[in-house]
């Protein structure tokens, strides 16, 4: 093991999202100033937005364009480097990793394939959508594991709706039909954004679209409720805002087939769509089967030690989505779940694991302390559990208040990379711009 007592301790950061950028971010400040560690972040984009928003991005509430973050500024303000392209393979023998080359949308080689040397590698590069091999999944509906993704479906519901407003125009039924299929987080909160902002839409010009009769939302879910790793109560709150919201909540459907015209179920029932979101569940990127032999689970994640090791090679840590971390304290076999807050205190438990690596001492282990949590219903509205000492247990929260409780866990992400001040002069601006723009984005 190259144990890092020299200077200059290579670490190198895979993924630049929720965990990695943080990370990132405070290693360099600490150690990458001082030449004691190189940190160098790696992702396969240029720009950094967080996931959790991809939700407000898609129904237009976010302009990605505002709340996007360059890492090539973040790095040279905190002390790290960055390298942009996607993990292609690993050599752990020569310690160095592979990166595939960048392509410019244009279809233009921007950067060729390179290695890059490692003395610790952390990855962390999230998951994708896992379609578990249904008829269509994979041609048809949307998901929103991108922000690419996330602004093609804000386009096509655009789209729809000025269709939709021009057939009103002229006398003709306006229609629009959107199936969300999975209900978990990200299709709750879909759900609600797109029933608000198309309202909105309505406002600027569509004046022949009746949002609340015309644009039918259905969300389709297998089991026997919605939320359904969160707990009972949340879902039941969640469904009943929902329904408030006219969306059609469908629990206990399992979807058989997709196609150009709509969703299929095990009952026998269609349901026809003019835009389908898949966000039925998640896996690792494929990636991570084909990195020099280090074990994976069926779900592509890396398996790890409650060190957040590799457990095929020590120099080598994985967290995040990406990474099947035991449980401690669960039943035997039990893993976290994906959570943005897991990969948050992982990233700040690595912290200190680099730092003891590098000084050739014992590593921390890690355990989960579960802080609750919060689903988005729109932009007054959230639900969703605190847990901890504080309210003695499990208490459930709704409404206003959940909402800047929801609002408040990217303002943490966002003093994770930035500090405070920075954030504070952040959030004042855009509370002044917010007067001169739309409510919502219209192109």
């Amino acid at each position: 093991m190259a144990t890092a007592t020299l200077s200059g301790h290579r670490i190198v950061i895979v993924g630049g999202g929720a965990g990695g950028l943080p990370l990132a971010t405070k290693l360099g400040d600490r150690h990458g100033r001082s030449g004691f560690a190189q940190i160098t972040l790696v992702d396969r984009n240029a720009t950094h937005v967080w996931k959790p928003l991809l939700h407000e991005v898609a129904a237009g509430r976010m302009d990605a364009d505002a709340h996007d973050l360059d890492y090539l500024a973040i790095a040279h303000w905190h002390h790290f480097r960055f390298r942009q392209g996607a993990l292609c393979g690993i050599d752990r023998a020569r310690r160095e990793i592979m990166l595939d080359k960048v392509i410019s949308p244009d279809g233009e080689e921007i950067l060729p394939q390179r290695t890059l040397l490692y003395d610790t590698l952390v990855i962390c590069v999230g998951s994708v959508s896992n379609d578990f091999g249904v008829p269509g999944a994979a041609e048809h509906p949307i998901c929103l594991d991108t922000l690419e993704e996330a602004e093609r479906f804000h386009r096509r519901l655009l789209a729809v709706c000025v269709r939709a407003d021009g057939r009103a125009a002229s006398g003709a039924a306006a229609h629009v039909h959107i199936v969300i299929i999975g209900a978990g987080a990200t299709g709750v909160e879909l759900a609600a954004e797109i029933r608000q902002t198309t309202r909105a839409h309505a406002g600027y010009g569509l004046d022949h679209l009746n949002p609340a009769h015309d644009i039918k939302l259905t969300v389709i879910e297998a089991s026997t409720r919605i939320l359904p790793q969160l707990s009972e109560s949340v879902a039941k709150a969640a469904t009943e805002l929902l329904r408030k919201l006219d969306v059609d909540v469908r629990t206990g459907e399992r979807v058989t087939e997709v196609d150009a015209d709509g969703v299929h179920t095990a009952s026998g029932t269609f349901f026809p769509a003019d835009l389908i979101v898949w966000a039925a569940g998640i896996m690792a990127p494929d990636i991570l089967r084909r990195l020099d032999g280090l074990e994976v689970n069926r779900a592509n994640q890396l398996v790890v030690l409650p060190t957040l090791q590799t457990t095929l090679d020590p120099s080598i840590f994985a967290f995040g989505d990406c990474a099947a971390a035991p449980w401690v304290g669960h039943k035997e076999g039990a893993i976290l779940p994906p959570r943005a807050q897991v990969a948050h205190q992982q990233a700040t438990l690595l912290l200190r694991s680099m730092k003891a690596r590098m000084e050739g001492k014992p590593l921390p282990e890690f355990r989960f302390r579960d802080f609750g949590s919060l689903v988005s219903l729109g932009e007054l509205s959230a639900v969703g559990t605190l847990m901890g000492r504080l309210v003695g247990g499990s208490l459930l929260i709704q409404g206003l208040i959940a909402r800047l409780m929801y609002t408040s866990l990217y303002k943490m992400h966002q003093v994770s990379i930035h500090g405070v001040v920075r954030v504070v002069f952040d959030t004042l601006g855009r509370l002044l711009r917010e007067r001169l723009e739309p409510r919502v984005k219209l192109h």
